[in-house]
């Protein structure tokens, strides 16, 4: 299975189309086409998960479930089904935007591709790929949700400290201003 590049104004200026050539003996020209055909599917699917209805989705099947997760080594049976339910409901919403933006997807190659690919994505999209294969992935997705949840989340992103007074002046103390 390869895939290739055409143009489509469906995700962004470039989208895959895959194209199955197992039975075929084709030689690639440049890897090149096909990079750039694997960076659009990202790209494609990058919009997809972006989009409300996708953030929705996940957002509100995480409120649904969070309370259930709890951080120990030990897993509870009650996570199995519902892991599957994610993979079910997110999984095949995913796979149904791609089938209908891209001329001929197929899951199973893209899974292959992104095996083959996986230094080449960006890891927040990756470790969102990977809750769907991956059971620990899933279970530390819903602990981090959970710890932002309940305010446990100690990750300042974006936090910046500032002096109060600028490096390089002269502190006067309270004394002194007298």
């Amino acid at each position: 299975m390869d895939i290739q590049e055409r143009t489509d104004l469906n995700c962004g200026d470039s989208i895959v189309e895959m194209v199955d050539m197992d039975d075929e003996n084709v030689a690639i020209s440049s890897s090149s086409a096909a990079d750039a055909a694997f960076d659009a599917l990202i790209g494609c699917i990058e919009d997809i998960i972006m989009e409300e209805d996708f953030q929705q989705l996940q957002q509100s099947f995480m409120e649904k479930h969070y309370l259930e997760f709890e951080d120990s080594d030990e897993n509870k049976l009650s996570y199995t089904p519902i892991f599957n339910e994610y993979v079910d409901l997110l999984e095949k919403q995913l796979e149904q935007q791609l089938r209908e933006r891209i001329t001929g997807f197929n899951m199973t190659t893209f899974t292959e591709l992104l095996m083959q690919h996986k230094e080449d994505v960006p890891g927040d999209i990756f470790d969102m790929l990977l809750t769907f294969t991956d059971f620990m992935a899933f279970k530390e997705m819903f602990l981090e949700y959970r710890a932002e949840k309940e305010g446990r989340d100690l990750n300042f992103h974006g936090l910046v400290v500032t002096p109060l007074i600028p490096a390089g002046s002269k502190h006067r103390g309270a004394t002194e201003l007298q």
